[in-house]
């Protein structure tokens, strides 16, 4: 079960209910991934609100490791939502929310790099 005051949001995917969260680690793991050198820069990068389906799979697998899961991001890459392309940019979204506050991005538009 999910603890909001923790950071942690839960939401279906790849068929069965998971944990999400981003720790210290996950987030330190996304400035990599994102080629940022603090987390100001990934925050602006949000904030720019486009978001190549790369960058879903590695927010996704980051939030999913960040609570605990193993799983690579290949693994996320390849596990489905009943809402296809939809359903992962709300998770993305309601993560990156419940992460950063109330001023996050209310939707992401992806691009597919």
């Amino acid at each position: 079960m999910s603890n909001l005051h923790r950071g942690e949001i839960e939401a279906e995917l790849g068929g069965q209910m998971r944990t999400f969260c981003l720790t210290l680690g996950a987030l330190a793991e996304l400035e990599h991934k994102f080629a940022q050198k603090d987390l100001i820069g990934f925050i602006e990068r949000l904030e720019i609100g486009r978001l190549s389906a790369r960058d879903l799979i590695a927010i996704l697998g980051c939030g999913l490791r960040g609570a605990g899961e193993q799983i690579t991001d290949e693994e996320v890459g390849r596990l489905s939502h009943q809402d296809h392309f939809l359903g992962y940019v709300r998770i993305v979204t309601q993560l990156l929310k419940i992460t950063f506050g109330v001023n996050a991005p209310d939707s992401c538009e992806a691009q597919d790099e």
